[in-house]
């Protein structure tokens, strides 16, 4: 039988687990409209995104070596674009952003769709292959706009009840975005082709167009706003309201996030523990097809997309629980935690052990990487979430390049293609990854009193 201490305490924790999904069911209409394009926005990105590579080999006649670098300078060139155009949501405002940048992917999802049919030529250098390319342009350049936008309309839209819960689920929706495709294409690229998936997620994009448009409308956006409690709570010098251009221009020289020493260690430090989102494409493949045998074997693209739903099911769970303390504590805690999982793979290749792996990696990204996001919409300058966020993405794409330089090599020498598992040494390239993580956390308990000084977080508990 239990005491009445213990039932408060079971009631106490149903309560924090619960309340945090009430606020963010009672929030404004506008955040309502940012997360529905946003769910839109991941089933489209990350369904155009797996097909890529097949088009181009089948559609544009590349062979496998040029299909997968169009398809990086696709992934690639996105987080590029955040770093240079994460201004243009500060300087436009949320609504009009989410807008253009949709545009412009439209615009590119169209020119993917149609290019082959119309231009009908093949091979790199011909016109569909530069119809191609444009198409990843309009892509590259609306998501340097929309991602920013997503992230500064949860930092508008939220209140200190639920902004932790607010970053949770953009970042939990995007997850579920790459997941939906592996249930929508199949039966679509059966009867149609790719290019048939491809018009559905023009229609899908169209159908974001028009969410953001009725539902983030400007009087929902400063309603949201006001429920928030942004209308009056920033002193005049922290804002560009009524400033003329040059006076913009001056404000972001005083502010500009590359002159903010703890900003740029804060994201550089996170660099060695973001490796492992890499090996999420770079390792995982190799090392479930080539050192188990069997259903593991058989069955690899179920490990390797086994991440996304967990972290859907996960991200709100988690910050549902940890909604009170502070984002940069919980870095610490989720960075150390996703850290430690390589070390369970170094005794050699196990189902469980490859289980346990990938839970507590996904656990330990459901604990800091929503809180990422959040301790950077925080810590900018009011008008500034915009290229903060842009810039807070620039390492992503220094992890992206840099992994990609080792990673084959240490497959090639622990994990080779053609060998029996046998004589494989997986158990030493985990290792050494796992030291290459574990770097991030270490750096950011070094650092904590620096990074506090001077920071008033509005919604850090």
């Amino acid at each position: 039988m239990q005491s009445p201490g213990a039932k408060k305490d079971l009631k106490t924790i149903g309560k924090e687990l619960i309340q945090p999904f009430l606020d963010l069911t009672r929030t404004a209409q506008a955040l309502t409209g940012v997360n529905i394009s946003y769910i839109l926005e991941g089933l489209t990105y990350f369904g155009v995104v797996g097909l890529l590579a097949i088009y181009f080999n089948q559609y544009i006649g590349l062979n496998d070596v040029q299909a997968d670098l169009m398809v990086g300078i696709q992934t690639a060139g996105i987080t590029l674009t955040q770093l240079l155009l994460g201004a243009a949501v500060d300087w436009i405002g949320v609504r009009r952003a989410m807008l253009i940048s949709l545009g412009s992917m439209l615009f590119g999802r169209v020119v993917l769709a149609a290019g082959p049919a119309v231009l009908g030529t093949q091979g790199m250098g011909s016109s569909a292959y530069w119809a191609a390319m444009l198409g990843i342009l309009g892509i590259v350049i609306g998501y340097g706009i929309y991602m920013p936008a997503c992230y500064t309309a949860v930092r508008k839209f939220t209140s200190e009840k639920n902004s932790a819960m607010g970053y949770a689920m953009l970042y939990a929706l995007m997850n579920l975005g790459g997941f939906l495709p592996g249930l929508i294409s199949p039966p679509v690229r059966r009867s149609f082709g790719i290019v048939g998936v491809f018009w559905v997620y023009v229609a899908l994009t169209v159908l974001g167009i028009l969410t953001v448009t009725f539902l983030i409308t400007r009087r929902a956006s400063k309603e949201a706003e006001k429920k928030a409690g942004w209308t009056g709570a920033v002193d005049k010098k922290d804002s560009m309201e009524g400033m003329t251009s040059g006076e913009k221009l001056k404000y972001y020289i005083k502010h500009f996030p590359l002159k903010d020493a703890r900003f740029l260690y804060f994201i550089f430090i996170l660099i060695p523990v973001q490796t492992l989102f890499a090996h999420n494409w770079l390792t995982l493949p190799q090392y479930t097809s080539r050192a188990f045998t069997g259903f593991v074997k058989n069955n690899f693209e179920f490990f390797v997309n086994f991440n996304p739903i967990l972290i859907f099911i996960l991200a709100p769970m988690v910050a549902s629980l940890t909604s009170n303390r502070h984002p940069y504590k919980m870095m610490i805690l989720g960075t150390t935690v996703m850290a430690l999982s390589p070390f369970l793979l170094v005794p050699g290749p196990s189902i469980y052990a490859l289980f346990l792996y990938l839970i507590v990696n996904t656990v330990g990204e459901a604990m800091w990487q929503p809180r990422f996001l959040q301790w950077v919409a925080e810590i900018a300058p009011k008008n500034m979430t915009g290229i903060y966020m842009g810039i807070g993405q620039f390492p992503w794409f220094l992890t992206k390049f840099f992994t990609s330089l080792y990673a084959g090599w240490f497959l090639s020498q622990y994990c080779p293609a053609n060998v029996p598992p046998s004589a494989m040494n997986t158990q030493w390239m985990w290792f050494v990854y796992g030291l290459i993580a574990i770097i991030s956390p270490i750096g950011l308990i070094v650092v904590q009193k620096w990074m506090f000084k001077g920071f008033k977080i509005k919604h850090a508990v």
